[in-house]
């Protein structure tokens, strides 16, 4: 049993964090709304705690899964943040996509307070975070890896190291990049079949059993074909990490022309009053613009 604190009660966070005392250890939550907290201690046991500081107390391992950039900085280096509570020799496990800069400024502070840091940014949206099947890509030094990684493994499918500090979240970038593609492929595949008088039901049906099969396909086609998107991962939240992928992509001089259109098709959702639908909605614009074509 480890003593651990998770910090970020969300669609992913409070799943996580249930899986971690379901397999036996000690956990305290904390979240900015602090009836989200009472509610998971009321459902699951364990603690909570009112800041960062005072939920990390004494614990070996600390989890947080934010938001973005500055709500990492706020809830690990702020006012009451978790590196002032942590002990000496703990280590922090971010899971939250945020840029390799801030994971790598974050690690630097972290290592100055005698503290360990790896990032863990993970993929497998909220289904995979309920059944505990993620896949977890982590950076940072091996032997702090190595003592995580079992811990991990309560709500993880594949948990693996890319390299030293940010190479999680540069792996999560190439994540973000490929479903980007996808997503919008099979909107245009299934629109398509729909205005050729199709079934997409059987369209879906024999081609994933063929070279187009996806994860979306099997898990996004039935509602996208219902034009259902109140669930899963929210365009906002892609819109935050295509940023991400964009700004990098800038830095490390690798074109992106794909990307960059796929996240322009994200903002006109946005515009479409999107912003909080899952990303699978890319197949509504399309909708919008075939009508208006009429």
């Amino acid at each position: 049993m480890t003593k651990i604190a998770f910090l970020g009660l969300g669609v992913m966070g409070y799943p996580m964090a249930a899986h971690l005392k379901d397999t036996g250890h000690e956990v305290t939550v904390y979240n900015r709304t602090t009836a989200k907290a009472e509610a998971w201690v009321a459902e699951h046991g364990g603690a909570f705690g009112t800041t960062p500081a005072e939920a990390v107390k004494d614990a070996e391992i600390v989890m947080t899964c934010v938001g973005n950039d500055d709500d990492l900085r706020m809830v690990c280096a702020g006012e009451d943040g978790a590196f002032s509570g942590m002990s000496s020799g703990a280590i922090l496990v971010d899971h939250t996509t945020v840029s390799a800069m801030v994971t790598r400024e974050l690690a630097a502070i972290a290592s100055d307070k005698g503290l360990g840091f790896v990032d863990a940014p993970i993929s497998g949206g909220q289904a995979g975070a309920e059944n505990g099947v993620l896949s977890i890509m982590c950076g940072g030094p091996q032997e702090q890896f190595d003592k995580v990684a079992p811990v991990l493994d309560a709500y993880a499918k594949i948990c693996r190291r890319l390299g030293e500090s940010g190479a999680g979240q540069l792996c999560k970038s190439a994540n973000q990049i490929a479903i980007a593609g996808v997503v919008q492929g099979l909107s245009e595949a299934l629109l398509f079949a729909e205005k050729a008088g199709l079934s997409i039901t059987d369209v879906v049906e024999v081609i994933s059993q063929g070279a187009a099969g996806s994860w979306q396909m099997a898990n996004r086609s039935e509602t996208m074909a219902k034009g259902e998107y109140a669930f899963g991962f929210a365009v906002d939240w892609m819109r935050k990490d295509l940023d991400i992928c964009l700004n990098t992509a800038e830095e490390i001089k690798a074109p992106l022309p794909m990307t960059a259109l796929v996240d322009q098709f994200y903002k006109d959702v946005q515009t479409m009053g999107g912003g909080r639908w899952d990303t699978s909605a890319l197949i509504a614009r399309l909708r919008k613009l075939s009508k208006n074509a009429n």
